[in-house]
């Protein structure tokens, strides 16, 4: 059994021979200038190993890192299979870094080479020179340049347990703290995948899988590639998530499985209906955080489950969840019921379990000897931070979740997004999925401001498709949006105030900034920008 990833994609080689890994879409091929059409296993392979070849007649080996910015390129694959098979970590880098995020990655991890778009590499290499590292930069075509230190553990062979990736968290409470995912982590996701079954199964040989999501992430790097190679699938990378064309790539790659974010279904639910939205092969979906109002809908029109899962950078496979078997619980907020070999505890504030229907903190750990495995090997550089993770023996993911009555598992928000109320906890997610749906929204993030009297009061930072002029519209557009949650939600989860705004806080993977955020909301309760629209939050009845 390979023990590698380079291994891994190589027993697929020789299995697979003839069956496409790849396939890149005309439209995709043309943003990115690259060949479109279908690249088959052994195909592939030779061009890893050629580039492998090339990396080792340059020095490069065990132990060091090499950076990777070349976005959802096929090209991805081939470095970080060819590297892998080096004993080298590949660090990828996302394309909307900047200076001092760019200076920031580089002297963390310590990269020596970047293999980067050629328009990023004077950024790269002015972000090593303020980190004060050696650094080269090479594009893909390039003969990688020698290696600027010998490999640190050049004289042992590497394994299950070496580091074939790092990666940064989002980085949205804080700095982003590099993630050491060995070879097994990888290998189990994709192994996972593969026997998990039920609405989830996968037929050898015969999949072909959909993914607009970054290479950057752990979902399509661990759980789509990984899972293709292990089953011999074929994998359609997509640039980005592009509402308007995306049922023609779906139709014109033959797609028999998609993986999305939940912010797709709402977006592809405001087209208009029409005979086409059932003309595809689509057997299932697997991602997180679709609208619980939008989910049966979304099912309903278009043909085919969303199966909703729960994990983290941090706990890969080692602790997955997913709701593959039916009751599913649509509308919910259902990621289903923990497998045999994940070990599950609900922890409310004051350390004690949590009952059915009670809300607390998730914490996991993989069942069997060993509770870390399938989990990254620690947070680089930051011991201190894996420790605190690990506190007592469990993952403290930091995630509210609740278990009902029958045993499944239900998501609330992340902790640190939780917004107490007058004794209410409201989900930050639960209010922003809820103003995504209104046609004046085109983008909104929720947050705590400080109230007197309830210790916490919602703020909606809302992006407006159309920004409202002057005072009185734009009070009118609050109002609309506050009766629109009115309508949706318990009085309490209603917006207080209402602030429109030109942006918002981002990371560099487009989750919002929490930290810079909850800094940001209680600075606009008096600007001329936003309108107070506490009163009218009533109890139901109160009004009348």
């Amino acid at each position: 059994m390979a023990s590698t990833v380079h291994q891994a994609f190589y027993e697929a080689a020789v299995r697979w021979a003839k069956q496409p890994f790849l396939c890149i879409l005309p439209e995709t091929a043309g943003i990115y200038g690259v060949e479109a059409g279908e690249f088959g296993y052994a195909e592939t392979f030779e061009r890893v190993e050629a580039l492998r070849q090339a990396y080792a007649a340059a020095g490069y080996g065990h132990g060091h890192r090499v950076g990777i910015l070349l976005e959802n390129r096929p090209a991805f694959f081939l470095h970080w299979f060819a590297l892998n098979g080096l004993g080298v970590s590949v660090v990828p880098i996302n394309p909307d870094m900047r200076a001092a995020e760019l200076e920031y990655l580089i002297g963390h991890s310590e990269i020596a080479l970047a293999v980067a778009l050629p328009h990023r590499h004077d950024d790269l290499k002015a972000a090593a020179e303020r980190a004060g590292r050696p650094f080269a930069a090479m594009a893909d075509g390039e003969l990688p340049p020698p290696a600027a230190f010998p490999a640190p553990q050049a004289d042992t062979a590497p394994g299950e347990l070496t580091e074939c990736a790092l990666l940064y968290t989002s980085g949205t409470t804080g700095r982003p703290k590099g993630c050491i995912l060995p070879n097994r982590y990888f290998l189990h996701a994709g192994k996972w995948y593969a026997e998990i079954g039920g609405l989830a199964q996968l037929h050898p040989g015969k999949e072909r899988m959909i993914t607009p999501l970054p290479l950057v992430h752990m979902n399509a790097m661990a759980y789509s590639a990984m899972a293709m190679v292990l089953t011999g699938g074929c994998l359609i990378p997509l640039d980005r998530f592009h509402p308007r064309s995306w049922w023609a790539s779906v139709r014109e790659s033959r797609a028999t499985v998609v993986h999305y974010l939940g912010v797709m279904p709402a977006m592809l639910m405001k087209a208009e209906a029409g005979p086409a939205d059932r003309q595809h092969s689509v057997r299932f979906g697997f991602g997180a955080g679709v609208d619980r109002t939008l989910h049966a809908p979304f099912e309903e029109r278009f043909g085919f489950p969303l199966l909703e899962a729960w994990a983290m950078t941090e706990t890969g496979a080692g602790a997955v969840i997913i709701a593959n078997e039916e009751p599913r619980h649509i509308g919910s907020s259902c990621f289903g019921k923990e497998g045999e070999d994940v070990l599950v505890r609900i922890v409310k504030d004051d350390g004690t379990e949590s009952g059915a229907e009670e809300q607390g903190e998730l914490l996991v750990r993989h069942a069997g000897d060993d509770p870390r495995y399938g989990f990254l090997a620690g947070y680089l550089k930051d011991p201190a931070a894996t420790d605190e993770a690990w506190a007592g023996g469990w993952f403290h993911t930091g995630d509210i979740v609740r278990r009902d009555a029958d045993g499944y598992l239900h998501f609330v928000d992340r902790k640190k997004n939780v917004i107490r109320r007058s004794g209410e906890n409201i989900a930050a997610v639960e209010v922003e999925a809820v103003l995504q749906q209104h046609p004046l929204v085109k983008s909104v993030a929720v947050a705590a401001v400080p109230d007197a009297v309830r210790g916490d009061e919602v703020m909606a930072l809302v992006i407006a498709q159309d920004a409202p002029a002057g005072r009185p519209a734009m009070e009118a557009a609050a109002l609309e949006l506050v009766n629109w949650s009115l309508s949706q939600l318990a009085y309490y989860k209603a917006p207080g105030y209402v602030a429109f705004v030109d942006s918002l806080p981002l990371t560099t993977t487009n989750k919002i900034q929490r930290g810079e955020l909850k800094a940001l909301a209680p600075t606009l309760v008096d600007a001329a920008n936003c309108v107070n629209t506490c009163a009218m939050k009533k109890r139901q009845g109160d009004h009348k």
